[in-house]
């Protein structure tokens, strides 16, 4: 179309113009715009730590975004993989734990006690070179809600959502992690008893994990995490989970304007992950997106209107 058309179109039909312009943009779903700290804030503070929690309630998150496995003694701990990883994890003995030898030392056959002997981050990530070095062990889930909850009432500040994945696969059923019906269970019970259910949402990769959730308390409000060299489309992820989700979670190279339509088509809210750069954190708010997870919630809180 020619310029001096675009003026007379504009000039002639402002209101039609302006609905077109929305149509091509999907509009939020979400009442505002969810900031989730990845893991507390991993690229400043050890992930999944009561200080990256913390930082991230500082910086002004509006979801705290956590990982969690289950130990021995059917503690529910705060951890990325259910063993103890071997790019960050040191041996109560000092030595660092391997790559190679990072599954003998699985949290599912430790009680609490012997996992929390264990430092996970004075050997800092070499992907996150300004996460700061501190000696810290993996925290219960209890202890991150109770650590979370009396800052936010010392600082004055409002509450907070916790976003909380499930590490499940059929694979590690009964060897790293409990069935989904035992893990989500005791999931569960710690949410009802910190007070925090209704603040919460179950995300998972794991289909089986987000039904229990679903059948365990329908009000509970679950995300379905979706990689991306999986199926990538909507539809055929929905199909397999066999309801709809609050959230629908991709890695965020997934997103483009026609995902996140037909999500919000469906009353699906979209918050991809791991999102870590300003240009692509605006690109995907511009697009319509509800939110992002990222491990510099320092960036992503100036999104916030």
């Amino acid at each position: 179309m020619k310029p001096y058309c675009c003026i007379l179109l504009l000039s002639l039909f402002w209101i039609p113009c302006s609905a077109m312009q929305q149509t091509e943009t999907p509009q939020r779903l979400a009442d505002a715009f969810d900031v989730q700290g990845h893991r507390g804030a991993r690229g400043l503070l050890p992930e999944n730590t009561i200080p990256a929690f913390l930082k991230a309630l500082d910086l002004g998150v509006t979801t705290l975004e956590l990982d969690v496995v289950i130990a021995k003694d059917s503690t529910v701990v705060v951890s990325h993989e259910p063993w103890m990883s071997g790019t960050i994890c040191t041996q109560p003995n000092g030595e660092p734990v391997s790559v190679t030898t990072q599954e003998d030392f699985l949290i599912f056959e430790m009680t609490y006690d012997e996992v929390a002997r264990f430092d996970c981050g004075s050997r800092g990530n070499l992907r996150f070179p300004k996460q700061e070095k501190m000696v810290v062990s993996k925290p219960r889930l209890r202890d991150v809600i109770e650590a979370a909850e009396a800052y936010l009432r010392e600082q004055n500040l409002p509450p907070v959502q916790y976003n909380i994945e499930t590490k499940a696969q059929p694979a590690w059923d009964g060897q790293f992690t409990p069935d989904p019906e035992t893990f989500t269970r005791l999931l569960y019970d710690v949410l009802v008893e910190a007070g925090v259910k209704d603040r919460t949402i179950l995300q998972s990769f794991d289909v089986r994990t987000l039904r229990v959730g679903r059948d365990l308390d329908p009000s509970w409000r679950l995300a379905l995490l979706v990689e991306r060299d999986g199926d990538q489309r909507i539809a055929a992820n929905l199909e397999a989970l066999g309801f709809l989700p609050d959230i629908y979670s991709p890695d965020y190279r997934l997103v483009d304007a026609a995902l996140i339509r037909e999500a919000h088509d469906r009353g699906i809210l979209v918050i991809p992950w791991t999102v870590n750069t300003l240009d692509a954190m605006q690109r995907l708010k511009a697009l319509g997106v509800d939110g992002i997870i990222t491990d510099f919630p320092d960036i992503g809180v100036q999104l916030l209107d």
